[in-house]
């Protein structure tokens, strides 16, 4: 919580044990205990009363003698650390002997004072055990506040439970603030370093925010995701308080490379769920164009429901696929840079590119898998966290790192590498199947041996060229025999076969059918439908 408290005003109650009455009266009226805050809730003349009393006045501290008939000082001291610890007390005591010093330090006491007393003294050292309570208390509401602001942005809305009473105002609002490029800059930073990179953060967050009619509570939700909920004594008027949001952030992100997002102000603590995800939600939008401080006016500007176009996934995975098995990994390096530029260009958000990443790694893992190679979920990192990973670089880090893992596989499992030859052969031969194209003209391309090209097509894809290529040119016949009014001959032409009579022969065999009778057939087929 802020440094800047609300006051605590609460009066301490304090208990006077002392076996002799004039005593207790004597300490009652002589010193000015309103002027400390304190309320004399009443008077023990022995240690079993005063517990009675304590618990019964719910007492904060004691004013106590040492010597007193049945429990003495010292007794009493253990029975209160034992059953009331969070009870203070201070031993007044007419021995100098160190020994009952010593065991009353050990049980706990708040102050050690000798007889006659001094008034100044006295004063003094209940002074600062009362502060001492407060101090207590008011970290205890502290810690009580986070956690309820913690447990807010975690479960949402299904998270019911009452504010503490150490919060309340008359309007509220949600700040959370990131700081850029974590990945690059700061998750390997030891903890210690980090730690006061926090630390500067909250104060520096704080110390600009701190004004007379606000009340502030932060909590780190995750090492890079800071939740500021912001309370106020009156109604503040909008754009000053979105000023003096832009000019704190503005302030963070020269200082410290911060950006964050701020909810719209509302009027009932428990909606603050509902807040905290609306300012969280702003967060993802800093990529796309660097704005420090983000409202949910700039969301809605930008559009919720952006029409992204499609990226070329399939061609991505034959590239990095032939990288990979060329162990080229500069080539692999383009691929993903293309990737990454055109998801900057396209202004996609972050968690837009993990959906494709995760479609792109499924792909090129099955691609792999049906080159034989196994432990494909070897080094595989999950879903990434976008508060580690909040900036495109950061991403595209661990993507190369993920494809690394897999090139590391290639070599280990010693994977063939003439596969990736076999498959730049396979597309060079599907984008030219309507020519007469011979196996030679394919080696020659592929700047190897027609031999080697023969041996190593035949043992990737079971089948010899020739048989290859026709299936090829047949589907491509059979589409065109099946949605189009082209006549036979001229499919024939199209698919790559000069001789009408061959094509038909080779379809048959194929097929089990003509050309003409699979086009009745096709034909039939549509009119049932």
């Amino acid at each position: 919580m802020s440094d800047k408290m609300m006051p605590n005003n609460r009066r301490i109650r304090m208990l006077i044990v002392d076996d002799e009455p004039v005593i207790c009266e004597g300490l009652r009226c002589t010193i000015n205990w309103d002027e400390l805050g304190v309320d004399v809730v009443g008077e023990a003349y022995d240690g079993q009363e005063a517990l009675r009393l304590v618990q019964e006045h719910d007492v904060d501290f004691l004013l106590s003698d040492i010597r007193m008939e049945g429990m003495d000082g010292l007794q009493l001291a253990e029975q209160l650390m034992q059953r009331f610890p969070r009870v203070r007390i201070i031993i007044i005591s007419g021995y100098e002997d160190f020994e009952y010093a010593r065991q009353a330090i050990r049980l706990g006491v708040s102050d050690y004072l000798l007889k006659p007393v001094d008034i100044e003294e006295l004063t003094t050292v209940v002074s600062k055990v009362v502060a001492s309570i407060h101090k207590r208390e008011q970290e205890g509401a502290s810690e009580e506040a986070k956690l309820w602001l913690l447990d807010m942005f975690r479960h949402g809305s299904a998270y019911s439970k009452e504010a503490p009473a150490s919060l309340h105002g008359v309007q509220f609002r949600i700040v959370v603030t990131q700081l850029d490029n974590f990945y690059e800059g700061y998750d390997t930073m030891p903890p210690v370093e980090y730690k006061k990179i926090q630390d500067r953060w909250l104060r520096m967050l704080h110390g600009c925010l701190q004004r007379s009619e606000l009340q502030l509570v932060s909590v780190f939700y995750h090492e890079n995701l800071l939740i500021t909920l912001m309370l106020s004594n009156a109604k503040m008027d909008r754009r000053a308080w979105d000023e003096l949001l832009a000019a704190t952030i503005l302030s963070l992100q020269k200082d410290i490379g911060l950006y964050g997002g701020a909810s719209q102000p509302y009027d009932d603590l428990a909606d603050t769920a509902v807040y905290c995800a609306e300012a969280a939600e702003l967060l993802p939008y800093y990529v796309l164009e660097g704005v420090p401080f983000l409202l949910p006016e700039y969301r809605d500007r930008i559009g919720t429901n952006r029409q992204l176009p499609e990226l070329d996934i399939a061609g991505h995975v034959q590239g990095i696929v032939a990288a990979l098995f060329k162990q080229d990994w500069d080539e692999v390096k383009e691929q993903v840079a293309s990737m990454f530029q055109f998801f900057r260009e396209k202004r996609f958000l972050l968690r837009d590119i993990v959906k494709i990443n995760e479609e792109l790694f499924a792909l090129l893992r099955q691609r792999l898998r049906k080159s034989g190679m196994t432990d494909l979920e070897y080094g595989h990192k999950g879903t990434p966290n976008l508060n580690v990973y909040n900036s495109y670089a950061g991403l595209e880090v661990l993507v190369l790192d993920e494809i690394q893992q897999l090139l590391l596989l290639i070599e280990k499992q010693g994977i063939d590498k003439s596969y990736w030859i076999i498959e730049k052969a396979k597309k060079y031969m599907n984008d030219h199947y309507q020519s007469d194209l011979k196996a030679s003209e394919v080696a020659s391309w592929l700047k190897i041996t027609p031999s080697y090209f023969s041996y190593i097509f035949k043992q990737s894809t079971g089948k010899g060229f020739t048989e290859y290529m026709n299936e090829a040119k047949i589907d491509h016949a059979k589409q065109l025999l099946a949605t189009t009014h082209d006549k036979v001959f001229e499919i024939a032409d199209k698919v790559g076969y000069k001789e009408y009579k061959y094509f038909v022969s080779v379809f048959k065999s194929y097929t089990g059918m003509t050309p003409k009778e699979y086009r009745g057939l096709s034909a039939s087929k549509d009119a049932g439908k």
